[in-house]
């Protein structure tokens, strides 16, 4: 399994999502108790930030690059189904700027007052029922 997979599942998982079906877990699953979920974010992160350390040779692939409507439905089903803004810059050859960009576009989040969104703001209908607890 590549890291892009591994970090997308891991994901999903720490969101209370199904990587498989993209179904949000059951309140009584045990990938929604506090233990469980602050375990798995804790690895997400040691996870990108170890990929964050790791030297970079070039801009990635697609960086760009204009968007196809079919990358564009790609990358929202992933933002969905809880993919970080890194696992999905890694699985669509782009860069994290860039896909923040692409779903601000795409409303799936708002801009910050200073230009910088670190964290998911999401506007009303949109996002997994998970980005509601």
């Amino acid at each position: 399994m590549d890291e892009t997979k591994a970090l997308s599942i891991l994901s999903a998982l720490a969101n209370g999502v199904n990587p498989l079906t993209g179904e949000v877990f059951p309140a009584d699953s045990p990938y929604q108790t506090a233990e469980i979920v602050r375990a798995l974010f804790l690895a997400l992160s040691v996870f990108e930030a170890t990929a964050k350390t790791r030297p970079r040779s070039q801009a990635p692939s697609n960086a760009g690059k204009p968007w196809t409507p079919e990358e564009d439905q790609e990358l929202l089903r992933g933002f969905d189904r809880g993919t970080t803004l890194t696992a999905l810059a890694q699985t669509h050859g782009r860069t994290p700027a860039g896909i923040q960009a692409r779903l601000e576009k795409h409303g799936r989040l708002q801009p910050s007052a200073n230009g910088n969104t670190q964290r998911r703001q999401w506007r009303e209908g949109a996002g997994v029922e998970s980005a509601k607890r």
